[in-house]
C-alpha cells in the first residue's frame, strides 16, 4: 500500500492513502511516538478572574500522574462565548496506549475540583428576556403548597 503520513504538532501520525490523499485521512492510533498532546475545553463565567483561572487549571492538570511535566501544560484563552470565556488546556502524556480519554477525565476533575475550592464558577446559559409594547406587564409569585 503506498501512503504519505503525516505527523502532526500533537504527535498524531495520520496515514494518508495516496488515492484517497484529498479526500481523507487516517489516524494511526498505534502512536509511533508515545509523546501524545491532549487538549480539553474547558468554559468560566464571565466573572472570572481569567489569569487566576488559568493558573489554577495548569496547576490542577499537573497533579495527574500521568501528566508529563514537559513540554509543560498550558492554558490558553480560546475567545468569549456566548455564555462563558472559552479556556483550552493542553498537556502532554507519555503512554496513549493506557487510553486517552480516561487522563483527560482526570485532569477535568481536578480542574473542576480547583474550581470549586477557589470559587470559579463554571458558566451556565442566560437569557434576557424583552417584553416590546406599551402595557405594563403583571407578574405574581405563586407557591404551590405541596412544596
Amino acid at each position: 500500500m503506498r501512503f504519505a503520513s503525516v505527523i502532526t504538532r500533537d504527535g498524531m501520525e495520520h496515514l494518508i492513502p495516496n488515492e484517497e490523499f484529498i479526500t481523507s485521512k487516517v489516524v494511526n492510533w498505534s502512536f509511533s511516538d508515545h509523546a501524545v498532546r491532549i487538549k480539553k475545553a474547558v468554559g468560566v463565567d464571565y466573572s472570572t478572574d481569567v489569569p487566576k483561572a488559568m493558573e489554577l487549571v495548569v496547576e490542577a492538570a499537573q497533579t495527574v500522574p500521568r501528566v508529563l511535566p514537559s513540554p509543560a501544560t498550558k492554558c490558553l484563552l480560546r475567545g468569549f462565548g456566548d455564555n462563558s470565556i472559552d479556556l483550552e488546556v493542553r498537556f502532554w502524556i507519555a503512554d496513549p496506549g493506557n487510553g486517552v480519554n480516561n487522563v483527560a477525565s482526570e485532569v477535568l476533575v481536578a480542574i473542576w475540583t480547583a474550581f470549586k475550592e477557589n470559587g470559579v464558577e463554571f458558566p451556565f446559559p442566560q437569557r434576557d428576556i424583552h417584553f416590546k409594547g406599551g402595557s405594563p406587564i403583571d407578574v405574581r409569585v405563586v407557591k404551590d403548597d405541596a412544596d
